[in-house]
């Protein structure tokens, strides 16, 4: 049948089993939001307050599904507020497209009223992106953009469509209803499409392996992404093998299993950090060796022979050198090396880890009116395990990974390669969404939380039920404690001594507000809030000079990590 483009973009959304999308209308999208209209008993559009929330709302929805979000904008501005939101996904594998319009074909390169190219713009921070000049090659395209998003290491994907190209009519065959099934990024794919290591590299990875008296893993958000969490906590229990996880593996092995070792880094554990450096095989999984990670890459893991798994080709000895790899799907991979490798007792090795477990910092017991670890763990046993906990970035970002207990995938969502302060509130919208009899618990700084703040809006409007935490602490904390401790407390631009009054906004907004300066005001306050299904937002009043330690100084060896100021 005759169909005009814009209809072709929302039959193969529909296509692709896309039940939500996030965005902004404008005047070059107005076709495909016409479109939308007349399918919205098909497929549900979120209207946010700002393009970058809805950037951030279909990552929080793909981080919390495994399905890849959708975000579409207008030309100019509108698409140029998601370049934040798409970038955050590039940098942390999140499958992603993004619908944008341009300007008419024959108003391209004319710097016509918002025009940009978005193409040109984003191409160092997509997997791939398109513009779409004719209307016959439309369908293809997007069937290709959700292919590449969710495909091999996942990640965002841009199509961008000049107005008139959604006009423009041509013959296509909508699908029948019955041949519409929701496809998830997630599944497995040990296909010819996904390399493969061959028999002599599993051999290698094995022998060493099972040559090893003091082997310890290093886990990153690509055991999340291939859905590996299980195959992980089967081989390291098989191999007693103490687990360390990245800010992105946070979520991939269970805090209180016997072989955690927490976060392993900047602010990673004792144990984790020591135990790095003192190991004899360190097998790194899903993880990218980034620089919060290794610090110093001529100082980390001197004693150990390195393996790394990833489905990433480029990544593996781009920061440190291995001694033997696995390119592939991890969790194939991991299926492949529980068949091959044999057990290996508990020894004086995971003695020595237990015992550096016992090594935490004096703030992890200081006493304040309202301390995050309290606030953390009261809201774990409110909420449990299934809960979905999303931050900002700062200091509260990594109290949430210290004090947090996290025990299943895709119940932490963060920014970790970017750092985008702002991406929260977003990204709780869109877990929401995705998750709709799920808690969400969003926590926030003070000043990140006011970066996109507008988005009470739209949590608001459609009721979800998100819980935001702000530790309102009166300034921007990580950068405070950076001045505080390397600028001889020179605190220039840090401190936030200005509106607005989080609660008496949250009300504006038609949100419950609460404030809490104490432990009692806060339990109240959180079982307050959690007592209905709707939105609410808590201040907590924390003390500006509270710290997040463990702390490696920038450029020492992760060992030399301070405990305290």
């Amino acid at each position: 049948m005759k169909c005009t483009g814009a209809k072709i973009v929302v039959e193969c959304l529909i296509e692709q089993g896309v039940d939500t999308v996030f965005g902004f209308p404008g005047g070059t999208i107005l076709n495909i939001y016409d479109e939308l209209y007349k399918n919205s008993d098909r497929i549900r559009h979120i209207l946010t307050a700002h393009e970058q929330g809805a950037a951030h709302a279909a990552d929080g929805y793909a981080r919390a599904s495994g399905s890849v979000g959708v975000v579409m904008a207008t030309s100019g501005p509108g698409c140029t507020n998601l370049v934040t939101g798409i970038a955050t996904a590039y940098m942390d594998s999140v499958p992603l497209v993004a619908i944008t319009c341009n300007v008419p074909q024959h108003l391209l390169g004319k710097d016509s009223f918002q025009e940009v190219d978005i193409t040109g713009i984003t191409m160092s921070i997509t997997k791939h992106n398109y513009i779409v000049r004719d209307v016959t090659t439309l369908a293809a395209v997007v069937r290709e953009a959700f292919d590449i998003a969710r495909s091999g290491r996942p990640g965002p994907v841009l199509i961008d469509i000049p107005k008139d190209v959604t006009a423009s009519v041509t013959d296509f065959d909508i699908p029948s209803p019955g041949s519409v099934t929701k496809k998830s990024a997630l599944v497995e794919r040990c296909d010819a499409k996904i390399p493969y290591p061959g028999e002599e590299e599993f051999d290698t990875v094995c022998a060493l392996l099972d040559a090893a008296s003091r082997p310890f893993f290093y886990v990153g958000g690509g055991v999340i992404i291939s859905d590996a969490s299980e195959e992980l906590k089967e081989l390291a229990e098989r191999l007693s093998a103490p687990v360390s996880v990245s800010l992105m593996g946070k979520a991939a092995f269970p805090s209180r299993h016997e072989l955690c070792t927490g976060m392993i880094g900047m602010h990673g554990t004792k144990a984790s950090n020591t135990a790095a450096n003192q190991c004899d095989i360190l097998v790194a999984i899903g993880a990218r060796f980034s620089d919060r990670v290794i610090s110093d890459p001529s100082k980390f893991a001197r004693h150990a022979k390195i393996i790394q798994i990833d489905i990433d080709s480029a990544e593996i000895n781009k920061n440190i050198r291995t001694e033997a790899s696995l390119n592939g799907n991890i969790k194939c991979i991991l299926k492949e090396i529980l068949s091959r490798v044999g057990s290996r007792p508990r020894s004086e090795w995971n003695d020595k880890i237990a015992e550096w477990k016992t090594h935490l910092p004096a703030m992890y017991s200081k006493k304040t009116p309202l301390h995050p670890k309290f606030v953390l763990e009261t809201i774990h046993e409110r909420v449990g395990d299934d809960a979905i906990i999303s931050t900002e970035v700062g200091q509260h970002q990594m109290w949430v990974a210290q004090f947090y207990p996290f025990s299943r995938p895709r119940t932490f969502l963060t920014s970790g390669g970017l750092g985008t302060m702002g991406f929260g509130t977003g990204a709780a919208m869109g877990a929401q969404t995705a998750c709709p009899d799920k808690t969400v618990v969003h926590i926030a700084g003070d000043g990140s939380f006011r970066m996109n703040l507008n988005e009470l809006a739209t949590i608001s409007h459609y009721n979800m039920p998100v819980i935001i935490i702000v530790a309102n602490n009166g300034t921007l904390g990580m950068v405070r404690q950076w001045q505080k401790m390397f600028y001889d407390k020179r605190y220039s631009a840090t401190t936030l001594d200005r509106p607005p009054d989080f609660v008496r906004l949250a009300e504006a907004f038609g949100v419950r507000g609460f404030r809490a300066t104490n432990e009692a005001e806060f339990s109240s306050a959180f079982d307050a809030a959690l007592s209905k299904r709707e939105p609410a937002v808590i201040d907590c009043y924390m003390d500006i000079d509270e710290m997040v330690f463990p702390m490696v100084p920038a450029g020492k060896p992760i060992d030399e990590l301070l405990l305290d100021a």
